[in-house]
């Protein structure tokens, strides 16, 4: 999910439209108390989005603005935390546009606070705020195919690029990651839960679904993690989160990053976009774009239906374990095309 989208202001810092409710009176009062820690002083807060994540845009007196992230409980450790942020600093020096972090009075990345209105604690962090357009928006704006193909091609071209850095980089000691591999995929405790287990799956679904999942295990492993494909990625590289500035693109949302094929990298790119007419156009676009800043053999490109279907697959546990989110709508298109697929790939079970 984007953090500069769906943007909710609170006047003034202190004032909440009254249809907002007390809650979100709740969340801005917290948001107040964690940014004490940070050296700023803030003048308006505003809720960007309330999902997985709750943040906040803060702008301060200096006409500088910041991302104020209370993370999701239970989703990363604070080694995990940590190492995110040691990615995105390689990345900015790499050349690659990435969230650049505050830190606190304490020299702090994260500070831990109660949000004793949801019964929870939660690691809260701060990064600088990137003014521009989600490449999302502009794409809504501009639905030709034209226009598809150049936004999809610049996204080959920083997924090709973000690949560079991390298959060179020597992680730092005691960095901690999830991975997208074989077992966080499609083993048995996947990383976004076992989505075979869907609640709204029919008997026949959940049998060519667990058949589908043994077969892209045993693909996984034979596909292998070598350096050229596989290396640390953003796992959520759709246009949501590239941010446009001109001539210049911005990542922004590391949160899913972890270890994972590259090959996943482009099928998240993708994967939204597979009712467009232009959809072989897209696909073909950020091949293209990739292959102007890295090597993508043939036999990678025939693998992509199958990353998209992996993607498919694994966003059926993603909304199974988030049912505070409503993501509920999506789940009879997304059942059907990754029953299909999985048909197309494999066969019936």
């Amino acid at each position: 999910m984007s953090e500069q989208e769906d943007l909710l202001r609170f006047t003034n810092g202190r004032q909440t439209p009254a249809a907002a409710g007390a809650a979100e009176a709740a969340l801005l009062a917290s948001a107040e108390r964690a940014v004490e820690a940070w050296e700023l002083d803030a003048t308006e807060f505003s809720l960007v989005s309330h999902s997985e994540n709750i943040v906040f845009r803060v702008d301060t007196d200096c006409g500088q603005a910041f991302v104020l992230r209370f993370h999701r409980p239970g989703y990363h450790t604070l080694e995990e935390l940590h190492g995110e942020f040691q990615w995105t600093a390689a990345l900015n020096r790499f050349g690659i546009g990435a969230p650049v972090p505050r830190y606190t009075r304490n020299e702090k990345a994260f500070v831990r606070i109660d949000l004793p209105e949801l019964s929870q604690t939660r690691f809260v962090s701060l990064v600088e705020w990137v003014e521009g357009t989600a490449m999302a928006t502009l794409i809504e704006e501009e639905a030709g195919r034209s226009d598809l193909v150049k936004y999809f091609h610049r996204t080959g071209q920083i997924a090709a690029r973000i690949h560079n850095q991390s298959a060179a980089w020597s992680v730092p000691p005691g960095f901690a990651r999830h991975s997208f591999d074989a077992e966080g995929l499609m083993g048995r405790e996947p990383f976004w839960g076992p989505f075979w287990q869907q609640s709204k799956l029919t008997p026949a679904e959940r049998r060519q679904i667990i058949f589908a999942r043994d077969q892209i295990y045993r693909e996984l492993i034979d596909y292998g993690k070598r350096r050229e494909t596989y290396s640390l990625i953003h796992a959520d590289l759709h246009p949501g989160n590239l941010i446009v500035t001109g001539d210049h693109l911005h990542i922004i949302d590391f949160d899913d990053s972890g270890f994972g094929w590259h090959l996943y990298e482009l099928a998240v790119a993708i994967s939204y976009y597979q009712d467009s007419p232009y959809y072989d156009a897209i696909q073909e676009a950020i091949v293209a774009g990739y292959r102007t800043e890295r090597p993508l053999s043939e036999q990678d490109v025939e693998l992509i239906p199958l990353f998209v279907l992996i993607r498919s697959l694994v966003s059926l546990g993603w909304i199974e374990q988030r049912p505070e989110l409503d993501s509920s709508h999506k789940l009879p298109v997304l059942i059907e095309r990754s029953c299909e697929q999985s048909r197309a790939l494999f066969g019936s079970c």
